[in-house]
């Protein structure tokens, strides 16, 4: 019997550069990611989503410009389902508070960047969701 999966959610954050919209990604390790995190035992995945991008990098007042539509990858690390969402951030004030559970930020570091760039830093895995939220983008 197949163990059922694992759901984080999170949200692909984007704010309106000049003439372009910029990604918000963030670093822990070498990793770099979009901010998400666990659904807790209750919750919906919108509500958890919103809830890590507050809690991971104090962003609120996410504009859901495009709905709650998402995407999920495939399944990977140990059957973990990641389902993203996008926004829009008004903001670009990004902090990495401490998490009372690790004593420490989450994450190392963040970038606002244009596509292409965030591609560069991304795992295929991750890539495929940045390439969803880009054609979403265009539209």
């Amino acid at each position: 019997m197949k163990t059922p999966a694992t759901i984080s959610a999170g949200v692909v954050i984007v704010h309106r550069g000049p003439g372009q919209w910029r990604y918000l990604l963030l670093r822990v390790y070498n990793f770099w990611d979009f901010p998400k995190g666990l659904v807790e035992a209750g919750e919906e995945p919108i509500a958890a989503a919103i809830r890590e991008v507050e809690e991971e990098t104090t962003l609120a007042n996410l504009i859901f410009c495009w709905g709650q539509e998402f995407i999920e990858t495939e399944p990977y690390a140990k059957n973990k389902i990641a389902r993203y969402y996008i926004a829009e951030s008004k903001q670009t004030e990004v902090m990495l508070p401490v998490s009372p559970e690790l004593g420490h930020p989450e994450h190392d570091e963040f970038r606002w960047l244009e596509y292409s760039a965030a591609r560069s830093l991304l795992v295929p895995r991750v890539q495929a969701i940045l390439d969803w939220a880009e054609t979403r983008l265009q539209k």
